[in-house]
Parts: structure tokens; C-alpha cells; sequence
């Protein structure tokens, strides 16, 4: 679909069985090294607070030039990007490792322009995906276009992560986004804390995130 090679990175946890849900993560490499959510994952399942997740770290870089990132080409509701996910990646995963491979068990997750893919998979593959987290979505421009239209059509079934920070972070578009989603009353965690476009923000908030979708009562 996309005419081009990319990686990902699958962390599977021990306990991982056929009824196991799957959280896909664009910038995955980000969120390895900058987030360290493996780390934060192997806490949380030991703790037994959360199911155990398989996880999918989308690469956005070139595989055979990591210095060309690809995300500014995927992430503004590529069709071909997501068509990539529902035809090629998604069957590619559920074959290989033991998912749920239902729609309710998947979950996307993305920062900035990332998070603005998550909110465009909302509108354009929620018959794959049940969740989307979004952190800090990007631009203000965009975030404001995707809130029309959510707007605009009937409630779609998706439960939805969004947070932002208070320091030159999109913030009013972020905020006037997550009233959108309250007034269509979508099952909504939204989040705001005093920090700025970068992992001081986003790095705290995924424990949040994780406890929003994957959580055991």
C-alpha cells in the first residue's frame, strides 16, 4: 500500500493469550527510547493493573535511512497509511501473535502529529480500531478541521484518549476539540497538565493511558 519498506517492534509479555488486546504505537521508536513505555508496560502487567497488551511500535523513520522520519507524509489521513494498518499490518499481527484480532482489543496511539492520526483512524478505521489515544494533537489548524468533523457525522463507537499541556501546546484547540467530544458523549479521559510540547508532557501520561483502555476492575 505504501510502496516502501518500514519496521516495527513488537513487545509481547509472557502472559500474552489469544484474547490478548493490541495498543499500536506510531513514532514507536520515540516511545521506546524518549517514553520508555516498555518499561512502564512491564510494571503494570506485573502489578496485575493492566491486561497483558501486546504492543506495536510503528517505526515512522526509513528503515535504510533513519534520518528520514516519513511521519510528516503518513500522519495527515494518508489513505494509503491507512489502508496500510487495515489490509497489511493488522492481519500481518493477528496471524502471528495470539490477539484478540477483534476491533474492540485495538487501540492507537500517537503525540503531535501522531496524535492527529490517531483522531483521522478515529474517523476513517473505527471498524478495526475501538480506541484512539491522542497526545497533544497537532496543528491547531488540523485539530480544529477533525473536530468538525466529529461534529458533523453521528457518534462513532470509540473510546477516546485525549490530553494536552498549558504551554504553548495547542492548547485551545486541544480544549475545544475535547468539548466536541463531550457534547457527542463519547467515552472520553481527557487530560491537561502545565507542561509543554515535549516528554515532560507526554511521558507521565501514559500510565493514563494504558489504565484507560487496558485496565482490570
Amino acid at each position: 500500500m505504501l510502496g516502501y519498506t518500514l519496521q516495527y517492534r513488537i513487545y509481547l509479555p509472557e502472559q500474552a493469550n489469544s484474547e490478548s488486546p493490541v495498543l499500536y504505537v506510531t513514532d514507536g521508536q520515540w516511545y521506546i527510547s524518549r517514553g520508555e513505555l516498555p518499561q512502564l508496560l512491564d510494571a503494570e502487567i506485573a502489578a496485575g493493573t493492566i491486561e497483558p497488551v501486546i504492543t506495536v511500535f510503528v517505526d515512522s523513520r526509513n528503515p535504510d535511512n533513519l534520518d528520514q522520519n516519513r511521519r510528516n507524509q503518513e500522519f495527515f489521513c494518508n489513505l494509503d497509511y491507512v489502508s496500510f494498518f487495515t489490509e497489511e499490518l493488522l492481519p500481518e499481527i493477528d496471524s502471528s501473535y495470539p490477539t484478540a484480532a477483534d476491533r474492540e482489543g485495538r487501540v492507537i496511539l500517537g503525540l503531535s502529529f501522531g496524535g492527529r492520526n490517531s483522531a483521522c483512524f478515529g474517523l476513517m478505521a473505527h471498524d478495526k480500531f475501538a480506541g484512539i489515544a491522542m497526545q497533544s494533537p497537532a496543528n491547531s489548524e488540523m485539530v480544529d478541521r477533525l473536530r468538525n468533523q466529529y461534529l458533523e457525522q453521528d457518534k462513532l463507537p470509540l473510546k477516546v484518549f485525549l490530553s494536552v499541556g498549558t504551554i504553548d501546546d495547542n492548547t485551545r484547540a486541544g480544549r475545544v476539540f475535547m468539548q466536541a467530544l463531550a457534547l457527542k458523549e463519547y467515552d472520553l479521559t481527557y487530560r491537561e497538565v502545565e507542561e509543554a510540547h515535549n516528554w515532560d508532557n507526554w511521558k507521565p501520561l501514559l500510565d493514563d493511558v494504558l489504565h484507560t483502555f487496558f485496565s482490570i476492575d
